[in-house]
């Protein structure tokens, strides 16, 4: 029966089942055997696009060229609670200490949910020294994604050729589905459904393959596109800001959304106005655009995610937990709203809570090496001792190279939790192996080597921290506390002053300045 549908409707079929590389195969197929077949041109481009889809409303890392050429400060040094480079990340404000909570290198609690942007201090803010940012750049850097070695291959032909011929061609040899460079990107403005799915394939397709030269080709149809369709239509607007935006010209991007959104309310608009405001670090301008779309839109989560997320940066946590916990009242099997209330319940002293989230997360299906040690940790406060060993056993075997270092530092501080030293500065030497640059494993390390009366090796080890990572003030305290212990007054004043620094209202780092001071003077 297979035999006799329609290829073209069986193609459609497999479109709409998101079965994308058979509905590819299929089309594929037609073209061969009628290189014209606009339909089946049609259907095997918007395959191909589909197929490569990103959710781009996200917003992304910043790279080391962003961090080096930023040309789009609006100031340099903002209001505390005004800028993401400079949230309220005192005790009063975030609601939690450094000492309780771990922070990131701008000062931003962590999150319970990575997600772009967070894993590491934002760039191009004044949050990171320009060298940190490079190192943690470099280091993040995955093989193979840099510069591609082989670029496009040359063509010949410089003729005109009908539509399908050129692309059935290329791919005939290995090459893209599409030449966008060889098309006579007029004649398909003129075809507004053709044009829609062509330009979709160089912007998610092309440019994902490292054709970055092809987004000036997007510009060039987007614009004619709009010229064919009055000024509008909003969906070549969005366009074109998405071109725009990978090209780094904000502004020009904003106008664009700005104008589509003033043509059609989108809440796509709405997330990607809200995505350059804060990459121009204007988080307020963000809040202010959710915020009014969240009165024409009751009830999306997607808008107060967004909110979310944005009051978690500046540092505001109860107005954070206040919209997760919207969120869950919309959407009970939100990941990212559990996950972030579990992480709160955990540091303000409540793991029973935090392990019911948790749980509920196991429940959903997100079984991952993180969560089966979040898991550990809330059942080894909660005093559920028996469940903390098998729940790190699981983390172990789930755990990848990125996320083992973490777990056998938090073993080690259940060993130090139950008192076997022993073990923990095990655990610890294993998290500093795996991750040379784990700052708060070899801090941790240090202190036990000072328990052992070993100071040269704590110092080093102090000294190896605070190059990893910077903005952790134990390991400028415990530095400013063992110079002081061997008669350094001038290192000790110096690291304690780095440590109040990061932060200033830490009691033991307040009185050993005092203490320092009053030595100093007696001198």
């Amino acid at each position: 029966m297979v035999a006799d549908v329609h290829p073209i409707w069986l193609a459609q079929s497999k479109l709409r089942r998101r079965r994308y590389d058979e509905c590819i195969q299929l089309c594929t197929d037609a073209l061969q055997r009628n290189p014209v077949d606009q339909v089946a041109w049609y259907l095997k481009c918007r395959a191909i696009t589909l197929k490569s889809w990103i959710d781009d409303t996200e917003i992304e890392e910043e790279g080391v060229a962003d961090l080096l050429m930023d040309e789009h400060n609006v100031a340099q040094v903002a209001r505390p609670g005004t800028s993401l480079a400079r949230p309220m990340t005192g005790a009063a404000a975030s609601g939690q200490s450094p000492v309780v909570r771990p922070m990131t290198g701008s000062g931003r609690p962590l999150t319970g949910f990575v997600r772009p942007g967070t894993s590491a201090a934002r760039p191009g803010t004044g949050s990171t020294k320009p060298g940190t940012a490079l190192a943690a750049a470099l280091k993040a850097a995955r093989p193979g994604t840099g510069s591609s070695s082989s670029s496009r291959p040359l063509t010949t032909s410089g003729r005109f050729v009908r539509l399908g011929t050129a692309s059935l061609a290329a791919a005939g040899h290995g090459g893209p589905f599409i030449a966008a460079e060889r098309l006579d990107l007029r004649k398909y403005a003129a075809r507004p459904h053709l044009a829609r799915v062509l330009c979709d394939y160089i912007l998610y397709v092309d440019h994902n393959m490292q054709k970055d030269h092809n987004m000036q080709k997007v510009l060039e149809l987007a614009g004619h596109a709009t010229a064919e369709a009055g000024f509008a239509d909003w969906w070549w607007k969005e366009r074109l800001g998405k071109a725009y935006y990978q090209l780094g010209l904000l502004r020009d991007a904003e106008k664009q959304l700005a104008s589509a959104a003033k043509n059609q309310d989108m809440l796509v608009l709405t997330h990607q106005l809200a995505k350059i405001s804060t990459r121009l670090d204007q988080p307020l301008a963000a809040l202010s655009l959710f915020s009014e779309a969240a009165g024409r839109h009751p009830g999306d989560i997607g808008l107060l995610l967004g909110q979310a997320r944005l009051q978690e940066g500046l540092g505001n946590r109860q107005a954070a937990l206040a919209l997760y916990h919207q969120v869950l009242a919309l959407d009970a099997s939100n990941v990212e709203a559990i996950a972030c209330l579990a992480a709160d319940h955990f540091y303000s002293d409540q793991p029973e809570l935090a392990l019911r989230y948790y749980r509920r997360l196991l429940q959903m299906g997100v079984v991952s090496a993180e969560t089966w040690a979040n898991l550990g940790l809330c059942c080894f406060y909660a005093g559920q001792y028996d469940f903390t060993f098998s729940c790190f056993e699981r983390a172990l075997a789930l755990a990848g190279d990125a996320a083992l270092p973490d777990i056998w530092y938090n073993i080690g501080q259940v060993a130090i939790g139950i008192g076997d030293l022993s073990w923990a500065q095990q655990c610890f030497r294993l998290a500093a192996a795996l991750d040379p640059g784990h700052a708060e494993a070899l801090n941790n390390l240090g202190v036990l080597q000072l328990k052992r009366r070993q100071p040269q090796q704590a110092a080093s080890c102090f000294r190896a921290g605070m190059k990893a990572a910077d903005h952790v003030f134990e390991l400028h305290y415990n530095a400013a506390l063992l110079a002081h212990r061997q008669g350094d007054l001038q290192e000790a004043v110096s690291q304690v002053k780095e440590a109040l620094a990061l932060y200033p209202e830490h009691t033991d780092s307040l009185e050993l300045k005092k203490l320092l001071k009053a030595q100093l003077n007696a001198l």
